[in-house]
């Protein structure tokens, strides 16, 4: 029976070569995270506009990337476009797209949990709708989203792994070479794991440390 091994020595000699690819597997999360959050705003302040045609728009786009396989997706952009698209702008729209379409059902969500009479209140001191959102709104909007965006933002690191498979150089292709060259593949992809792992407790600690200055500042959400 075949029993798994780790070679310890071979994940530390390892190390700074797949770290190496640290920089497009960060890089990629935050771009798309950062493009996704100002898609996903879009589409929710779009989506409290009275037309009717254009809200039903605008969730037809949020389901189908809701529902589409972010690989069918990097896949669509980067093999079947009529022109070749290069492999990170590929993987950055993706990402950017795909992880809008839920930011922007948290921003939904989050907008519905401020009180309405923020709303008619706004309204009654003469600020336009855009003045409601921008100042008033979705700064409220963001504090109770917190824990949901982190759970995106940790999905898009994940996530980014699929970019080995249009030759992305992130951590999990660097991973995937060394296992390749030396046939043990078990110790790369425990190694990458705990790398991801790593990145994943960073945003973790950046939520709570969100968390306790808005509580700080503002005291319990109500």
């Amino acid at each position: 029976m075949y029993i798994p091994t780790f070679d310890l020595q071979l994940m530390w000699e390892s190390l700074p070569f797949v770290l190496e690819g640290l920089s497009y597997t960060i890089g990629i999360a935050v771009a798309s995270f950062f493009f996704g959050n100002i898609l996903g705003i879009l589409l929710t302040t779009l989506s409290f506009l009275p037309n009717r045609v254009l809200n039903k728009l605008i969730r037809l786009v949020i389901s189908f990337f809701r529902g589409v396989p972010a690989l069918v997706v990097l896949f669509l952009l980067y093999f079947g476009l009529p022109y070749q698209l290069d492999a990170l702008t590929a993987t950055i729209i993706c990402f950017s797209l795909t992880s809008s379409a839920f930011i922007g059902e948290i921003y939904r969500g989050s907008i519905a949990g401020v009180d309405r009479g923020q709303w008619d209140a706004a309204y009654a001191l003469g600020f336009s709708f855009p003045k409601v959102m921008r100042s008033i709104i979705l700064p409220q909007a963001f504090r109770i989203s917190i824990p949901a965006l982190s759970n995106v933002a940790m999905d898009l690191v994940k996530g980014t792994s699929l970019a080995a498979m249009i030759t992305i150089p992130d951590i999990f292709q660097k991973a995937k070479i060394v296992g390749g060259r030396t046939f043990d593949y078990m110790s790369m992809y425990v190694l990458v794991a705990i790398i991801y792992w790593c990145i994943c407790l960073l945003i973790e600690y950046l939520q709570k440390y969100l968390e306790q200055h808005y509580l700080r500042r503002y005291g319990k959400i109500k």
